[in-house]
């Protein structure tokens, strides 16, 4: 256990740092509302589990401990004076190095922006502060968010908290590994074939892609800009909930933004009875989401319907017409658009790129643009045709890895355009921009977090979220995978080195 940090110099009640760092979001914002524990004790703890844990993890590209326990002070302040922000006030937050903050390097995991210093604020991290929240630093990621693994060559693999011999998925393996770890409450992650999606399940956390254009995307640093979604990767759906309505918004910065009104998705996540899922239709659709899985993951997904239907849902046997195409498609609009991103770099510095980005740059340079035009035809057709599919149900269920997680090294690059697809039933979402959470629903024998999706109508995300917490209730998994089991004792002993 970590030394006791500071503590409010008058009443509440002793909280110890174990328990500190088991509490989720609305837990711990509830003892900082009350001031049980302090802005600056909470920010210590988690540095200190950084300082113990990253060593062996790889989480962090920089973690910006000066900068938080200043605003960990401020916040101190605040609460003293008797302002209180809301449910983020003095929670610590990490962001995946490819959101811009101001007088920071923002490296996207590469090294051809290892100088380059922002000269402005991501409009999700200055919601981010506006609404409180600490930020511990920025977390690893797949080089330019170009992949599934988050084994990065410039900055070094990120390692699964729960066995730190393989990869925690990728692109956003740093965040998600973050929050599993107890390296933060909360972190920020984005998804253009499902890199939210994929590590949030391979490590055992909560992840949601909102609707395409709910969350700015102004301060990111695009891989595909029809593609890409921002949002959060927490222990919980309630957090994820607090994290969105921070998050979702209008931003003249960003002009596929919406400027739908925010919802207080929050207050709407509540439970709903012994049997909160009465009346609720969850579609299946077994065609590509049910083929070649791991065979303990199937059961894990089958389990996961059953509790379901215990909770009271029907479940519901659908189909979907241009699946293979849309698959087709997904890679093409992805390779095009990024390599249309690095065009310029790429050109006068090949070789500051890993080889597995290389080659997927590569790949992308040489797709002719009728077969671009051709992909986003399809894709209109697809949107349309799982639209019709809400006629029949009120959300879609689905597994989110397809096999455990690799080991790390175990796949060369010449397979980064095929991992994701193998890891993954996640990138055909990005194609039709619908709102998508992720949550644990089981583990292998080896102890290893499965993730099953729930996928909602566009800007969907108010029933999907409470869709998935009543879920998410009647399970073990989001206590299963707390932080306290992560340990520098058992990641050393997972790695042989004790």
């Amino acid at each position: 256990m970590l030394s006791p940090g500071r503590r409010w110099p008058k009443g509440g009640s002793r909280v110890t740092n174990e328990e500190l760092l088991s509490l989720d979001i609305d837990g711990l914002a509830t003892l900082i509302r009350l001031r049980e524990v302090s802005p600056v004790e909470v920010t210590e703890t988690v540095l200190g589990r950084i300082a113990e844990l990253d060593p062996v993890l790889n989480v962090f590209i920089a973690v910006t401990a000066e900068s938080a326990l200043a605003a960990a002070r401020r916040l101190e302040a605040e609460l003293r004076s008797g302002k209180y922000r809301g449910p983020l006030h003095g929670v610590p937050i990490a962001l995946k190095d490819i959101f811009t903050v101001k007088g920071e390097v923002i490296t996207a995991g590469s090294k051809i922006l290892a100088q380059w210093r922002a000269d402005e604020d991501a409009t999700v991290v200055k919601r981010l502060k506006e609404a409180g929240a600490v930020l511990v630093g920025r977390t690893n990621l797949h080089e330019f968010a170009m992949g599934a693994t988050t084994e990065n060559p410039h900055y070094g693999p990120t390692r699964n908290p729960w066995d730190p011999r393989r990869i925690p998925g990728g692109s956003s393996g740093g965040s998600a590994a973050a929050v599993a770890a107890g390296m933060g409450y909360g972190a920020l992650g984005t998804d253009t074939g499902g890199s939210i999606r994929l590590p949030a399940a391979l490590c055992g956390i909560v992840g949601l892609k909102p609707t395409y254009g709910r969350v700015s995307r102004k301060g990111l640093l695009p891989l595909s800009w029809s593609l890409d979604h921002v949002g959060p990767m927490t222990r919980t759906v309630k957090d994820a909930a607090y994290l969105l309505e921070v998050l979702a918004g209008a931003d003249d910065g960003d002009p596929s933004c919406s400027r739908r009104p925010v919802e207080p998705y929050g207050a709407l996540v509540e439970p709903m009875g012994d049997r909160p899922l009465k009346g609720v239709r969850l579609g299946v659709v077994r065609e590509y989401f049910f083929e070649d899985l791991d065979d303990e993951i199937r059961r894990a997904v089958d389990r996961a319907l059953a509790v379901s239907e215990d909770l009271g849902a029907e479940i519901v046997e659908v189909t979907v017409p241009w699946i293979d195409e849309a698959a087709v498609a997904q890679r093409a609009i992805s390779q095009v658009e990024g390599f249309a991103v690095h065009e310029r770099w790429f050109r006068s510095q090949p070789e500051l790129y890993g080889e597995d980005v290389r080659i997927r740059l590569e790949i992308g340079e040489k797709i002719p643009g009728y077969q671009y035009v051709q992909a986003q035809r399809i894709r209109r057709m697809f949107q349309k045709a799982f639209l019709k599919v809400f006629d029949r149900c009120d959300a879609v269920v689905a597994p989110t890895n397809a096999r455990p997680p690799f080991g790390i090294g175990e796949v060369g690059p010449e397979e980064t355009v095929n991992n994701i697809f193998r890891l993954g039933r996640t990138p055909l979402f990005n194609l039709l921009g619908f709102p998508v959470l992720s949550v644990p629903c089981g583990k292998t024998s080896e102890g290893l977090p499965v993730g099953l999706q729930w996928v909602g109508r566009p800007f969907g995300e108010a029933s999907l979220l409470g869709f998935a917490d009543a879920y998410e209730q009647a399970t073990p998994w989001h206590r299963e995978f707390a932080p306290r089991a992560v340990t520098p004792e058992c990641l050393y002993d997972s790695l042989g080195d004790r």
